[in-house]
């Protein structure tokens, strides 16, 4: 199993100038889209009534990536260092935009979904490269004793400061035009997201297709074997929010949110970091193909598993 997965850690996935550029592009505009909701109030509301807002950051930014970390270990025999570092940038990217639409169809706490998304995103130029660069830097430790792999520099700076340009300048500009221009903000805001999630989707699709074009058609079933591998790991992250949710006794409605919260992540957000040169060094993360494939797969998992996830919760009469 190890060796089939290890073919793609010898595909090179670069995107050109221009490609990345465009890319650069999609990201600005999910992450300006996600700012146009993002309300000063929310930040206030927090302090009202902070145990699940607070235990929902906890599990985003500490409790997901300590497990996800845990899980790689586990499964170090069976995958590669490059399949489990992708499942590592994943757990330390914020929220995705479409949670707050999968609470709501959970008939969860929205407004505590947003509050957890506008946090979550807003602290993600800063948590994101600290989490991987932790998280990443142990697993790689492991790694390298136990696989006999070269110890990889895990981009801390180089990713501290492109996160800040990328997500903190497009989530400022869209706080600002909110505040200041409420109405059009309102009128732009739901076409803007249906367009992001259109936008991501389509990187998706490019990401797996620079994937398969990168590998030979007797290997197409690796992809269905990452896949496994993505379901599992979205499985421990809504695991991880809904069982620490319950551990400390949230309501029903709380733990719907917090659920959907933590098993939808914003993977597009990790392909750009990925297809970046200024972060992930071509003469370092030349083979790149097990990191791209589990984090493109990530984004179209999570929007099926999700929407499953929801429809149970919708179903039962929260408690």
């Amino acid at each position: 199993m190890q060796e089939r997965l290890e073919i793609l850690d010898t595909l090179k996935i670069n995107l050109g100038a221009g490609e990345m550029l465009l890319v650069n592009i999609i990201l600005a505009t999910v992450m300006f889209g996600v700012a146009l909701g993002i309300k000063m109030q929310m930040f206030k509301d927090v302090f009202k009534n902070p145990k699940s807002v607070l235990l929902g950051v906890f599990l985003q930014w500490v409790a997901l990536p300590a497990v996800t970390c845990l899980l790689a270990i586990i499964l170090n025999p069976f995958i590669t260092s490059m399949v489990a570092l992708g499942m590592i940038l994943v757990a330390s990217c914020p929220g995705g935009n479409i949670s707050n639409f999968m609470s709501s169809l959970s008939k969860g706490n929205v407004e505590l979904s947003v509050s957890m998304t506008a946090l979550t995103t807003i602290f993600a130029p800063i948590i994101t490269p600290i989490n991987f660069w932790f998280w990443g830097t142990l697993y790689s430790r492991y790694a390298t004793l136990h696989n006999d792999i070269p110890t990889l520099e895990i981009p801390f700076a180089d990713m501290l400061y492109q996160i800040l340009l990328i997500l903190g300048i497009p989530i400022i500009l869209g706080m600002l035009f909110s505040h200041y221009l409420p109405r059009a903000a309102a009128k732009i805001a739901k076409p803007l997201q249906v367009l992001s999630i259109l936008l991501f989707l389509g990187m998706v699709v490019v990401s797996v297709n620079q994937v398969l074009s990168a590998l030979d058609s007797s290997y197409y079933s690796i992809i269905l074997l990452v896949l496994v591998f993505v379901i599992i790991h979205n499985a421990t992250a809504l695991g991880t929010g809904y069982f620490g949710a319950k551990l400390l006794h949230v309501s029903e409605v709380d733990r719907r949110s917090l659920t959907i919260e933590t098993g939808i992540q914003n993977s597009g957000l990790g392909l750009t970091l990925l297809f970046n040169p200024a972060i992930f060094s071509p003469e370092i993360w030349s083979n790149n193909g097990g990191m791209v494939l589990i984090t493109a797969l990530w984004g179209v998992w999570h929007i099926i598993s999700g929407l499953i996830v929801s429809s149970v919760f919708r179903r039962r009469k929260a408690l």
